[in-house]
C-alpha cells in the first residue's frame, strides 16, 4: 500500500502496487534521555576516541567509525511478500509503526553502522515525520509518497534531508530477482553518496534516544513477547545464548533475512499511544493514511536482558525524546546496543510470555 513515484522509465514498475500521484517523502522517536538537546547545527569532525559511543546505541563504535556522521533513515516493508528483508541486522535503532490497512512499515536508522543491501524500500507516510523529529537532522530514504506527505516531508521544519526516489534515483535500483513493487533497493553507501551530491552536511550526528545503565527496581521475567497485530502475531522470543531477542511472525516463521540473520535485538520498546485516520488518502482502495498522538504520556514496556519493565513513556515534546518511567518513579534505562521500537495503537494486545 502507498503511491511510489520513480523517476525513470524502469524504475516506474516497481510503483505497480502503489497508490496516488506524489513526488518524494519526511520524521519524530522515542526514548529515554533526560534531557532535550537543539537540533545540531555545525559540528567538528572527528574519528572515535577511546571512550567514545554511538549516539543511537550506547555502544563502541565499529571499525573507528566516525562518530559524527549524519543518521540516515530508511522506510522497509513487511508484507509477507517483502520477505526476506536485507539490511536490518545493521541498523542502530528500527521503529516500527502502523500504516493503513493493519500492516506495518519499518523505519530503519543507520548511523555507526552501515548497509550493503537494504531492500524492499517503500513509501513514505505522514506518521514519519513525527517519528523522526527526536533525532534532528538526518538523512530520509523512501520509494515514494502522495503529494501531501512529499510537502511534509520537504517543508522547512520537519529536518529531514530528502534522498528519496525522487530526489536521488541514481541510489536506487530495481531487484531482478522479486516482483514490484517489492524489488527496490539501495544501500547505505549509495545513499551517503548521494547526499553528499545534493550538498547535504554528513557531519550532523543524530541526537541520542535512550539512556543506557541498570534499572534497579520491576523487572519481570521476559522470556518472550507476542505482539497481536491486526493480520499476525509478531513475537520477540529471549535467546540466552546470544543475549538477544530474536523475532518472528506466525504466518511465516523466523524472521529470517535475506542474508540469513534472524532479525534480532538488544532491546525491544513498546510504545502505546492514539492512532487516528488522517484526511489524506492513500491508495485506489479508499483506506486513509493513519497518524499517532506521540507526545503526551502512555503506557510503555522496555524489554532487554530476559526482563520486561513495565511503566510508562513521557514526551511533553515531539522535539525530543520519550523518557521511560518506571511505576516508582525510577526512571527506565536500556542496554547498550541496538534498539527495536514497537508503536502500538492503543488497545493493542501484547502477551508476555505466551
Amino acid at each position: 500500500m502507498g503511491a511510489v513515484l520513480f523517476m525513470s522509465a524502469a524504475l516506474a514498475l516497481v510503483a505497480a502496487a502503489c497508490g496516488g500521484p506524489g513526488k518524494k517523502a519526511a520524521a519524530h522517536g522515542t526514548s529515554a534521555a533526560t534531557t532535550t538537546a537543539p537540533a545540531p547545527t555545525t559540528t567538528t569532525r572527528h574519528i572515535a576516541r577511546r571512550g567514545d559511543t554511538c549516539p543511537l546505541t550506547g555502544t563502541p563504535p565499529p571499525n573507528k567509525q566516525d562518530l559524527t556522521r549524519t543518521a540516515l533513515a530508511v522506510k522497509v516493508e513487511n508484507l509477507p511478500q517483502a520477505r526476506p528483508q536485507w539490511g536490518l541486522d545493521h541498523a542502530d535503532i528500527v521503529y516500527e509503526e502502523p500504516v493503513e490497512g493493519g500492516i506495518t512499515r519499518f523505519i530503519a536508522v543507520y548511523q555507526c553502522h552501515g548497509a550493503p543491501r537494504i531492500e524492499p524500500v517503500r513509501s513514505a507516510r505522514l506518521l514519519d515525520v513525527q517519528i523522526l523529529r527526536p533525532l534532528g537532522r538526518l538523512l530520509f530514504s523512501y520509494s515514494g509518497a502522495i503529494q501531501p506527505v512529499v510537502d511534509k516531508v520537504d517543508a522547512p521544519g520537519t529536518l529531514l534531508w530528502d534522498v528519496g526516489g525522487y530526489k536521488a534515483p541514481g541510489a536506487y535500483h530495481v531487484d531482478p530477482t522479486r516482483y514490484a513493487p517489492h524489488n527496490f533497493t539501495t544501500s547505505t553507501k549509495a545513499l551517503y553518496t548521494a547526499a553528499k551530491s545534493l550538498g547535504y552536511p554528513l557531519d550532523q550526528p543524530p541526537l541520542p534516544q535512550f539512556s543506557y545503565g541498570r534499572t534497579a527496581k520491576g523487572a519481570k521475567p521476559a522470556a518472550a513477547v507476542a505482539i497481536h497485530f491486526p493480520l499476525d502475531v509478531t513475537t520477540w522470543t529471549w535467546d540466552p545464548k546470544t543475549r538477544l531477542y530474536l523475532r518472528s511472525y506466525s504466518d511465516t516463521g523466523p524472521g529470517v533475512q535475506g542474508d540469513g540473520t534472524q532479525i534480532s535485538a538488544k532491546n525491544v520498546v513498546l510504545i502505546w499511544a492514539t492512532e487516528y485516520a488522517t484526511q489524506y488518502v492513500e491508495d485506489p482502495t479508499g483506506a486513509h493514511e493513519n497518524d499517532m498522538v506521540l507526545n503526551g504520556k502512555g503506557p510503555a514496556w522496555v524489554v532487554h536482558d530476559g526482563a520486561v519493565f513495565q511503566g510508562t513513556w513521557v514526551r511533553p515534546s515531539l522535539a525530543g525524546p520519550a523518557v521511560f518511567i518506571g511505576p516508582g518513579g525510577e526512571h527506565i534505562k536500556l542496554d547498550p546496543g541496538n534498539t527495536w521500537e514497537e508503536l502500538l495503537p492503543t488497545g493493542t494486545k501484547v502477551v508476555l510470555n505466551p
